[in-house]
């Protein structure tokens, strides 16, 4: 608890009250779109390894289908073959979980900030050269940013639903399902289908029953600059898009 607090607690709480006490418009608000960027920007190294990633898995789709399906009764051959495949195309199946891993405790931490200090500032959290503006106001376009939105909960929801289906396999169920031997295909692009609305689900079961509108606010900004990132850097190609 002592290293969250000083590595991510603190350092976000200050930087939440900085940026809104020296921000002439937006408030809070504002200021939770601001850390979102510059998180994003730290972060953007670990982002831009895991959409190479996730585009060479893309690409490695084919590959990994007839190995499966050539060794779908000798599971030690196909594990050892896909291995294979992962080291020569340099890919890394666990490199776009650790964007999220990281986010994990800056996503807590700006809870906790919005949760504390949202409206009643603690001085004795704040570094000597960020100044106390007293009293938040936590009003951001009609939206109380302290207490639970079910709008932001619903926009971000929506965001996530385009980032999960972004990020998935562009392999067409219909085509894979034609196949002898999809049966893992299959499991696996039910499985994707099943993420497509089960982390959209998930967002807004937790947005609209616990987390604070401000929370929202920056999942749905880190959600929709990811977006943008996709776009720039691996847009997609006219045989990936699906039916």
């Amino acid at each position: 608890m002592g290293i969250f607090q000083v590595v991510f607690y603190h350092p976000i709480y200050n930087l939440l009250i900085f940026l809104y006490d020296v921000m002439p418009f937006g408030g809070i608000g504002i200021a939770i779109i601001l850390v979102t960027l510059l998180i994003k920007g730290i972060l953007f190294p670990f982002t831009f390894k895991m959409l190479k990633s996730q585009r060479a898995m893309q690409e490695i789709q084919p590959k990994i289908a007839e190995i499966r399906k050539t060794y779908k009764d000798d599971r030690e051959k196909m594990a050892e073959k896909l291995m294979e495949v992962y080291k020569d195309n340099n890919v890394n199946p666990m490199a776009s979980c650790l964007p999220l891993i990281i986010q994990l405790p800056i996503f807590w931490a700006l809870y906790r900030a919005l949760r504390d200090g949202v409206r009643e500032i603690d001085p004795e959290l704040l570094y000597s050269f960020v100044s106390n503006p007293g009293e938040i106001q936590s009003m951001f376009l009609g939206i109380d940013l302290a207490e639970v939105s079910i709008t932001l909960a619903v926009l971000a929801a929506i965001a996530q639903y385009f980032q999960v289906k972004r990020t998935m396999a562009r392999k067409p169920i219909k085509e894979v399902a034609k196949k002898e031997g999809a049966k893992d295909e299959n499991m696996m692009a039910n499985m994707n289908k099943m993420m497509l609305y089960f982390i959209p689900g998930m967002t807004l079961v937790i947005g609209v029953t616990s987390m604070p509108g401000g929370v929202m606010l920056y999942w749905l900004a880190t959600t929709f600059l990811t977006l943008i990132l996709y776009s720039i850097f691996l847009p997609s190609k006219p045989e990936e898009k699906q039916d």
